[in-house]
Order: C-alpha cells, then structure tokens, then sequence
C-alpha cells in the first residue's frame, strides 16, 4: 500500500490519455464556457440580506453607440478582474452593468439613416451587451440600467421637482454655450479650453441669449470643494481639476460707477478683485469684450464695435489654440470713465482680450505696479503705473526704497492710499472691504468658478423637462402622480427651429392642475449628465417602482468601493454625480455624503499615434481580436501591455504573444495533470497546503514552491495596491516557465505528484480573474467540483517564499566587479568574507588600501579603496 505523501505514480499515470490534444483551441473552449455560464442567470448576482462585507466596483456605464472597441476592453477588464478577485476572497460583489442611452448620437443616427433613436439604441444596446457576454465579463445583468426607458427617466423628473421645490431648479434668461452643430446649449463643463464643444472638437461654441433651466450646484460649492480633502482614494489630478473648476476666491466686491450716459446695462461696474489693498494703484478699469456694459457702449460708436469684434476674434483663436493665458494683450479705449469709490478718481475704461466674461464678473480693476498681467498691459499701452504697497522694513528709520515692478508680494505696507498708508495688506483688505460695505458700494465676499448648471437642451432624445406654462399660474410643475412625461415616439428631428418637441402638439398641448385651463409644456430636454449623476444607485434596486430606490438597501452598498473610468470625466460627471450624493442626503433619502471611496482613472488606448476612436478609423474590434485569439487574450492584453493607468500602444503582435502564452499555460496541465491528484480533487485546500508541508521536497520541487509562493504574494500585493497587473501576469509567465524548465524533473517522478497538483491548482487559481475561460477550463480538468468563481485565493506563505541563497552583486569603488552566492540567512561578516574571497574581486583590490566596506543587507556589497 502506498504511504501518504509519497507518490509511487508512474510517468504513464501523469497523463491523462482521453487528452492527447495538447494544442489550445481558444474558440473550442470559449465557447463551451459560454454556452454554460449563458445557462446560469445568477451566476455573477450580489447576495441580497448577506452578512458577508460589501465590495461594489463598477466601470463607468457606456454610451450605446453601436460597437465596443478595445478602449472599452481595457477599462471593462480592469474591473472585472478586480470583481473576481473580491469574490475570491469572499466578498458580496456587485459588479453592475448599464447604459447612458440618451444623448446627441441617438438623434445624429435618425437624421443620416432614417431610424428612430429609440429604435438605433436599443440596437446598439442588444449588440453590445452581446459583445460584453462573450467576452467574459462577470455583470451582474439583473440590476441593467438603461437611462432612456421611463422606468428610469421618470426618477429623472422626480429628481428635478425635488430640485424646483427646493430652489434648486430655476429658470432665467442668461447668455448660453451654443454648438452650431449640436443646435443645443451645453453647460460650462461641456466647453473645451479651446472653446470648443466637447462632442465635436473642432466647433467653436457661441454665446446665445436664451430661457433656460438650471440646477444651483454653487449652493454646494463650498463643500464640493472641502469634500475633495476626504477623498483619499482619488487621484490627486483628478481632485486638482476639481479644485480648479469649483475655483474658489476670497476678495472684494466693489462697484466701479461709469461717467456719464448709460444704457440697458446700467452704470455699474462691479469688479471682484483678491487685492482690494491695492485699490489706490487702479489706473484703469478693463472690461471683457462681452461684456454688457460694452455692448452698450459699441452700440452707437461702430468704430468701437469693430475694434470689440476683433479682441472676441482674438479670444476664440486664443482658445482654439488650447491657452487663453498665453494670448498676446490686445486692448481698446473706450472713451468713457469709471469711478473709483475709494478715492473719487476718475480712471479710463478699456476692452481687454485677455478678460473673460465667465470668469468673475467679467471686469477688473488693472493695477499695474502690483499685477504681472497688467503690468504688460500698461506697459504697452503708456498707461499710468502706480506704487501703492512697498516691501516691509525690519528698520522703522530706515527709508525704503522702490522695489522692482510690478511688485506682487503679499507681505508690504500700503502708500499713497489715504488713510490706509501705514496699513499692512492683510489690515488693509479686512478695513477696506469693511468700509466698501458700510457705504454699499461693495463687500468682502467668496466667488467661485463654479456656475450652477445650465441643464435645458433644444433636442428631442433626452427627459422631458417635467414643467408647464399656463397663462394663468405661469410656470407650474408636473404633478408627481402625472409621472414619467412620456418622450413621444415617431418625432420629426431637424437641426433647425429649437427644440423637435415644439412641433409635436399632442405632446406640447397639456392641462394646468392648477386652474384646469390650457397649458404648454417645456420642450427642453435635459442634459444627459443628469442621467449619470445618479445611476449607481439605481443598481441597488433597479427594479424600485415607487422610488428611484431603496435607502436601506443603497446604504449596505455605498459608498462605492471602486469606481473606475476615463480621466476625461473628471470635471463634468463626477462634479455633478458628488453635487446629487449631496442633494439626496439632504432629501433624507441616503447618509453618504460621497458616491465613490476610491476612484481609478485608466490611460487611454492608442492606436497609430492617437487615441483609439471611431472618428479617427484607427478602432480596433473587440469581434475581430476574439475571433482570431479569443476573449482571455484580448483581455490579458489590454492588462499587460501597459500599467493601467497608462496608455496603451495597441499592437498586434502583442496580443499574439498573449495568445501562445495561454496555449503554454494549457499544454502544461493537459501534460502534467497527475490522475492521482485528480482523485484527490475534492480534498480541501487545507488539506493540499498540510500534503505540501508533509512533502519532503527535493531541490527542484522547492524551487518550483519558492516560485509559487513569489507570485501569489505579488498578483495579491498588485490587487491590493497599485493594480499594476502588467507586472503581475508577468509573474504568472515566470511560473509557467520555471514550471516548464521542471517537466524533466516531472517525468523522472522527482516531483510527487500531490505537490504538482496543488500548483497547478494554485496557478489556476492566479489565472482566473484575468483569464477566466481557460481557467475555468483547467479548473475542470484538474478535477474541481466547486465554482471557481468563488474558490478561495490562494495564501501565501512567507517561509514558503523565501530565497534560501542570495546572489549578492560586489563593487570595487561603486563599480560592478563580481558576484557571490551566499545563504539567505547569511551575516555581514560571512557576506563580506565571500566578497573578498572572490577572485575577480581580489584581482581588483590587489596592492590597495580597503578604506571601507558597505553591505546593504540582501542587495549589495560595496568595497571602497584607495
């Protein structure tokens, strides 16, 4: 009888004779894992009432444009494998799948092909959840979202009558963000730095006057912006960018009045500036060319006018060009004077290029002796430069001299500034702005970048703003009950005459549940940002028909533990989904005050120089990849090409590689699967772990373990930290290798065969978040019973993966001359006794003094002579 843990398996047993292909057929495989997991709807669904802990990773949901391409594998098996991996280590995962279905393409589609957007959509939905499922990824499609049903979009209106009974939702007449090309109003987020609109990057947006209905995101400015410091998982770019956008400043508001006649903007300038301690020093007032004041004033000069029109030229070109700040200063008298209230000066009025309208108020007051900008500017123009703060003196005899100008320096005591001579700055903004509000011509005050969201959009595929216009009651909501405004179908879509809606009159035509009179319905729609500022909670309880979802039940599951998505989305998306977490725990209806703990934000893939995108042509077909390779390759590609959060060079040959790699990695079990091993499947993992430590192990068997050991501390470390699965899988690689240099060893029966088993089990195991078909496949050809999906990690063991030699590299002087193999647990002195005692070393030694010896412990011997 055979002893346990000895293996009297013979070389014939180790090979399982019903698999004599040893040739890896990714489609063979593939498809038969399909087809099974097809068979199986709560394969990848979260556990509802578990008392597990929670782990919700999501990728941020697509627009339904028609196709997947390769940009969207690699984000999509980022979270994919980190969802298997939690699973694995025993977490409840929701790991969500949705789309952002609403939106300008929709309508694009019906005008070029004749098809209704509703139609295009939920075609190009079917396609590419098609695409999704054969590639593998683990959602859990129960909880799928898609924004432009009215199951969804009705918690759209909702959401927006809770806005308007708070305050939050208002509409004004205000100048807007137009795309010649959308026909729509975008809000400020939605405008490039070059000024152009973020769908099509090579369209100058335009200034409109129009109705529109906004959401007052700035009532939460000032926490969107505090929030940023809790948000540790974020990356420090992304909360940057956020910080810069909300753009806060404290200053003063002070009131410039303009000399003589006015028009329909009035007589007041008013100028926010940081610097109201300089006040004195204002030797002009400059506007920027879009500026009401200055409509005005070019309204009956036509020389001024075309002198306007040439700065606002100069202003898109600056922008287009990607860096307003970099434009060459431009400007125009005006003729007319503003007053300043401090000291009664009257100071000229300019046009400026280098003002922007959408920043501040539009105006300033140029202080040239303590401003880089307007320095330039006055410089150029022969405009007066007056000192007005000097550096401070330790010296109070000591006479000071005039600094350098333009002098921008904080720290320094006002001159020339009346009864504020002698002040500091800091003492002299707190009495400055105390004064300016005493006599009601300005205030210390808080500005911030951040406009409140301009959300009406002229088109018709998005959700009905949920409002009414009655002669009577003017403007009166929707009631809740009368909820969802239904999108009407078989709709007439131009790029002309607003909104489609508006010539849909069984839609436009509504009753007051006021008055029971006549009503017109808004026509807007709203921006799809709306959609996406919320969806993630909807997951939670996709099915919720009296409420957008369950508070309970969002609160297990939030906040989300890893979101994953483009950087791109860094100002628009995650400004407006932190702006509506705060918005619904102020409803009551969640406790959270963020949506997302940890936020990774993926490079791009790139293709012939440039972003992969279909307006390029340089996409690559996730269909095509999967036909010619298979879906793991595709997929451990798009991981191993590049760390995550860089971009990726697609290259062909790369996923090539990745396709032999995996026919290695089955070759090798079909090859060495032992039948005892396999008998012996439904052991514990336990049980594997005591046979492996019962094992007297020769020296290659150990090397194998040490290696096995190595790599399952390094794919655990990358998952819990820096995700660098590049690096990672190519662990994964230098096991197979090692296990291939052995397979002599193997057929010699100088590997016991239980052992082997357990490390195939174990490289399985590794391989399964990345490469789930073959792991899957291997999992039942070792023999596993139980759901690899939830099988635990492997643990690693720290005695187990420890070198027990060390090559220790040795200088001469910092210069590499030798190296020597020493005992891991070897002491400096025997280290440094090896060292000298090397041939190569002593030669290079020979007839000098040794001044000192360096050992760093396990890396380096260094041996300094003279």
């Amino acid at each position: 009888m055979q002893q346990e843990g000895k293996s009297e398996t013979t070389v014939t047993e180790r090979h399982n004779p019903e698999r004599n292909d040893e040739r890896y057929d990714p489609q063979r495989v593939e498809s038969k894992w399909f087809e099974r997991w097809k068979q199986d709807a709560t394969l990848y669904a979260a556990e509802p009432d578990s008392k597990k802990k929670k782990y919700y990773v999501l990728e941020m949901l697509p627009y339904p444009s028609g196709a997947l391409h390769m940009g969207h594998v690699r984000n999509y098996s980022i979270g994919d494998a980190l969802a298997r991996y939690m699973w694995m280590n025993g977490y409840n995962v929701l790991h969500p799948m949705g789309w952002d279905s609403f939106g300008l393409p929709a309508e694009n589609a019906a005008i070029q092909n004749n098809t209704p957007p509703r139609q295009w959509t939920l075609g190009n939905i079917a396609n590419m959840k098609a695409q999704m499922n054969r590639l593998g990824f683990a959602y859990d499609w129960s909880r799928e979202v898609t924004t432009c049903l009215p199951d969804y979009y009705r918690w759209n209106q909702w959401f927006f009558l809770k806005l308007f009974e708070r305050g939050l939702a208002y509409r004004k007449k205000s100048k807007v963000n137009w795309c010649p090309k959308c026909c729509t109003v975008l809000a400020n987020e939605q405008v490039l730095s070059n000024g152009c609109c973020w769908r099509h990057e090579d369209t100058l947006v335009e200034q409109r006057e129009l109705e529109q209905w906004f959401v007052r995101t700035t009532k939460y400015a000032e926490e969107l912006l505090h929030g940023l410091d809790r948000l540790d998982g974020w990356p420090e770019k992304v909360r940057t960018m956020q910080r810069n956008w909300i753009g806060r400043s404290e200053g003063t508001l002070v009131d410039f009045k303009l000399d003589g006649a006015s028009g329909p903007a009035g007589t007041s300038i008013s100028v926010f500036t940081t610097r109201v301690d300089t006040i004195y020093g204002a030797t002009s007032v400059q506007l920027a060319p879009e500026h009401p004041i200055v409509k005005d004033l070019a309204a009956t000069n036509a020389d001024l006018r075309a002198k306007v029109d040439q700065l606002i030229a100069e202003q898109r070109k600056a922008k287009e060009a990607g860096d307003i700040g970099e434009i060459e200063k431009h400007g125009v008298p005006t003729g007319r004077y503003a007053i300043n209230p401090f000291n009664g000066e009257k100071i000229p009025v300019w046009v400026a290029n280098y003002i922007l309208m959408d920043y501040g108020t539009g105006a300033i007051m140029s202080v040239p002796a303590h401003d880089e900008r307007d320095y330039e500017f006055a410089k150029k123009y022969k405009l007066e430069v007056r000192l007005v703060v000097v550096p401070v003196s330790n010296d109070p005899e000591e006479t000071v001299a005039e600094p350098p100008l333009p002098f921008i320096a904080h720290e320094g005591v006002l001159i020339n500034s009346g009864h504020y001579n002698g002040l500091t700055c800091d003492e002299a903004i707190k009495k400055m702005s105390a004064h300016a509000e005493k006599e009601g011509f300005g205030k210390a005050t808080v500005t911030y970048r951040l406009k409140d969201w301009g959300i009406s959009r002229q088109r018709y595929w998005g959700t009905p703003i949920p409002m009414l216009y009655c002669e009577k009651d003017g403007i009166v909501a929707v009631p809740e009950k009368d909820l969802p405004v239904i999108l009407p179908e078989n709709v007439d879509i131009t790029l002309t005459g607003g909104s489609p809606l508006g010539r849909v009159p069984e839609f436009v035509n509504a009753t007051c549940p006021k008055c029971g009179g006549p009503a017109r319905r808004e026509t807007d729609t709203m921006d799809t940002f709306v959609d996406s500022s919320w969806y993630f909670y909807r997951y939670t309880d996709a099915h919720n028909d009296r409420a957008p979802f369950d508070g309970k039940i969002a609160q297990y599951w939030f906040p989300i533990d890893q979101y994953i998505g483009g950087v791109e989305h860094a100002i628009l998306h995650l400004i407006y989904s932190r702006f509506w977490t705060k918005f619904m725990r102020d409803l009551g209806m969640i406790t959270n005050d963020e949506p997302v703990d940890r936020l990774f934000t993926q490079g791009m893939v790139i293709k012939d120089g440039a972003k992969m995108s279909k307006s390029l042509g340089n996409v690559v077909s996730p269909d095509e990849m999967v036909a010619r390779y298979g879906a793991d390759a595709a997929r451990l590609y798009s991981l191993f090409a590049a760390p995550p959060d860089r971009d990726l060079d697609w290259q062909d040959s790369g996923i090539e590689g990745i396709q032999r790699f995996l026919g290695r990695v089955y070759r090798f079990v079909v090859r060495n699967t032992p039948v005892l091993a396999v008998s012996r499947s439904a052991s514990s993992g336990t049980a594997h772990a005591e046979t492996l430590r019962a094992t007297s192990l020769q020296p290659g068997a150990r090397v194998i373990q040490r290696k096995l050991h190595q790599t399952i501390k390094r794919v655990s470390d990358d998952f819990r930290g820096r995700w660098h699965f590049n690096t990672c899988i190519s662990a994964i690689m230098e096991l197979v290798n090692v296990l291939y240099g052995a397979e002599e060893a193997i057929a010699r029966n100088e590997i016991p065969a239980p052992f082997l088993a357990e490390v195939e089990r174990n490289l399985v195991l590794l391989l399964a978040p990345f490469a789930p078909y073959l792991a899957h496949e291997l999992w039942e050809m070792l023999g596993e019973k139980g759901n690899l999906l939830k099988a635990p990690w492997p643990k690693y063991d720290a005695a187990l993966a420890k070198e027990e030699e060390l090559e220790i590299p040795v200088q001469v002087n910092g210069k590499l001359r030798s190296r020597v193999v020493v005992p891991a647990d070897a002491t400096e002195e025997t280290v440094l006794e090896r060292a000298l005692a090397d041939e190569k070393v002593r030669a290079a030694i020979a007839g000098k003094q040794i001044v000192k010896k360096i050992y760093v412990p396990g890396k380096l011997v260094n041996i300094v002579v003279k």
